[in-house]
């Protein structure tokens, strides 16, 4: 895990515990010392880990046996080395590292009186494939698409509301003490694998999209809209990128991404203006039009209701 000296890993002291603790060290040289503190909770197939990371550091090593789910809770990361990019790790989104695959990390922002808080939770492949083989008997998919599988490369993509929900659920679970905790706990990281892996089978059909040309229908359709968010949605139009019928490539395109074609399209207007926000100074009311939105407010509603801040707000926690 992090290359610092944590706490004992079965500590159940409350974040609230410890901030109190740190500022009793304040100005000593202890407090310098604390750069990260780490609770963890053991649970049935999974462990979840919380940390506080206290102050600036670069190059902090991230590792893990099993399959790593990582998810930011306050403040932002810098991810070096497990994608082709660094890449800015912010709340609402989700970085998931394979077994043994290595990232280094950097925290820019932290500080003793705003910590940078994220959650880790490590998954159990044997698990994974288990929910794998159960997807691919109850929801097998086209044998054009493949069976149902983890692939184990890094993944970095924002995550809906549900699932921040469940995040959010798991660690109350973890912290519980109550008869039903682990069978709850089961439930939850069960629900949060075949989120996992309904997620890395839509961005590797994303891949399949941006080749020339797609090898699947719906990898044409999704490349149409890749290519043209900012379009009014034309379902018969899709239709005949994919050289298939309406019907059916909308029951397709539910039971593969997970969502109809216009939630789909919503949400890579969205993940297109984040993009957008961190890798150009274009206006705010710009970057609303270029997407197809009619009015700053409804695009500020949206953004705000898929990512828990205004685009402003997330523009200046990026420059901050």
């Amino acid at each position: 895990m992090h290359a610092v000296t944590p706490p004992d890993s079965r500590s159940r002291t409350t974040r609230a515990d410890n901030a109190r603790a740190l500022e009793q060290l304040a100005d000593t040289p202890r407090t310098r010392r604390l750069i990260e503190n780490r609770i963890c909770y053991a649970g049935p197939h999974a462990e979840l880990s919380i940390y506080d990371t206290w102050w600036p550091a670069q190059d902090v090593a991230l590792s893990a046996e099993r399959v790593l789910y990582c998810g930011m809770l306050q403040g932002r990361k810098v991810m070096n080395g497990a994608t082709e990019t660094p890449e800015t790790f912010l709340p609402g989104e989700s970085f998931v590292l394979a077994p043994h695959q290595e990232v280094r990390i950097d925290f820019p922002d932290a500080r003793p009186d705003a910590p940078t808080t994220c959650l880790t939770i490590d998954l159990d492949p044997a698990r994974i494939h288990a929910l794998s083989e159960r997807l691919n008997q109850t929801q097998p998919r086209e044998r054009e698409l493949g069976e149902w599988h983890y692939h184990p490369q890094a993944l970095h993509v924002p995550h809906s509301p549900t699932t921040q929900a469940l995040i959010e659920r798991l660690m109350g679970l973890f912290r519980e003490n109550h008869p039903d905790r682990d069978a709850l706990i089961g439930l939850g990281i069960d629900e949060l694998i075949v989120r996992l892996l309904r997620t890395q089978s839509r961005e590797l059909l994303l891949a399949d999209a941006r080749q020339a040309p797609p090898r699947h229908g719906l990898a044409a359709a999704l490349s149409w809209l890749e290519r043209h968010p900012e379009l009014p949605l034309d379902g018969a139009q899709l239709a005949r990128e994919a050289c298939m019928s309406k019907a059916r490539l909308y029951r397709l395109f539910q039971r593969e991404v997970g969502y109809t074609p216009g939630e789909y399209q919503q949400r890579l207007r969205l993940a297109r203006a984040r993009q957008w926000l961190r890798e150009a100074d274009a206006p705010i009311t710009e970057i609303c039009y270029s997407l197809g939105y009619r009015s700053l407010s409804h695009f500020t509603r949206r953004f705000k209701a898929a990512y828990g801040l205004t685009p402003g707000d997330y523009r200046r926690l990026l420059i901050a």
